[in-house]
């Protein structure tokens, strides 16, 4: 296939380990977003024989620096860019650290088709062993490919392609360090094949209402994290300062007497509160008795919620219609 008749696919470069640059051979004590998007992509051997590639860099940081600016500036690039006919794809080079919260953010802001694939890596692109070349070059051949059309934004990770809105982290320095727990994968890639054997059945991209265009900021959400012996004072103190909260509970979203009597005493200011859980797998499902402003966040972790919860508000303070959302997303 000659250049003219490759895809076009836009690289958006935000940083992290996959950019990161250390001690050669090392794969800890690096500094992330060491590199920029242009020497990623020339160091990825065949890479260019994929797509006719264009790289640009939105931020190059550690991705626990990410910030909601960096978000509502990517997905306000990405829609520009979607209008363009001439182009394909979108993929997203990100730390592993916040991955999951950026690409379920895009799944819900991003207005197009057209596959948004983000990936990363586990060790620096110094290591002697490196993940993110590999996972690039798959990321390139998926945003390419027209089967991953309308399938909402997609994370790749050593041959897995994830939903964005299930994909968790669950390593710390495993290469394969991504899952989608109860929901497993979407499908694979092999070599520059996508194999598609699930699709989201969720809301997103277009068939989303959140629209960012005239949005400066994002309402503040807080996560309060349930422990054995943990302050209730503290979820007041959080709810007080926030427009919503979530709640991390344990178990299916439970939580103690005293922190679900703080919990009943702050029905009357309003403000939603969304209860999660802090184990992985599984769906909230609130047999109980609860205020009118306290809702489940079904299967989305406590960081997910917040984002969701953060969308919601951008929209409405109704408390009903926010809890239809979080039945819709």
């Amino acid at each position: 296939m000659s250049r003219k008749d490759l895809r076009k696919v836009v690289i958006l470069g935000t940083g992290g380990t996959i950019a990161g640059v250390g001690e050669p051979g090392m794969t800890t004590g690096y500094f992330s977003g060491g590199m920029d998007i242009e020497s990623l992509i020339t160091g990825v051997p065949g890479l260019k024989d994929l797509a006719w590639l264009i790289g640009e860099q939105i931020a190059n940081v550690n991705s626990d620096d990410i910030t909601q600016e960096d978000w509502l500036r990517l997905t306000r690039r990405i829609n520009e860019l979607a209008e363009r006919e001439d182009i394909a794809g979108f993929v997203v080079t990100h730390g592993t650290d916040t991955l999951e919260e950026t690409a379920f953010f895009l799944n819900l802001t991003v207005k197009t088709r057209k596959p948004v694939v983000i990936t990363g890596a586990m060790r620096p692109a110094t290591a002697l062993s490196p993940d993110g070349p590999f996972n690039l070059y798959q990321a390139v051949a998926l945003a390419a490919s027209p089967e991953a059309v309308g399938k909402g934004v997609l994370a790749v990770f050593s041959d897995a392609v994830y939903s964005a809105r299930d994909v968790q982290k669950g390593s710390t320095f495993h290469v394969d360090a991504f899952s989608s727990d109860d929901f497993g994968c979407l499908g694979y890639i092999r070599d520059t094949r996508p194999y598609f054997y699930n699709a989201p059945v969720k809301r997103h991209t277009v068939d989303t209402e959140f629209d960012l265009k005239e949005i400066k900021g994002l309402p503040k959400v807080a996560i309060s994290y349930f422990h054995v012996d943990a302050d209730p004072d503290t979820l007041r103190f959080q709810y007080m300062k926030s427009d919503g909260l979530i709640i991390a509970g344990a178990g299916n979203g439970e939580m103690s007497l005293r922190w679900d009597r703080e919990m009943r005493d702050l029905e009357p200011y309003g403000k939603p509160i969304v209860i999660t859980s802090r184990i992985h797998d599984g769906i909230v499902t609130l047999h109980r008795d609860v205020p009118a402003n306290v809702f489940s966040g079904d299967t989305l972790n406590p960081q997910k919620a917040r984002i969701l919860l953060m969308l919601a508000l951008t929209q409405t303070k109704d408390i009903p219609a926010i809890r239809k959302m979080f039945e819709i997303y």
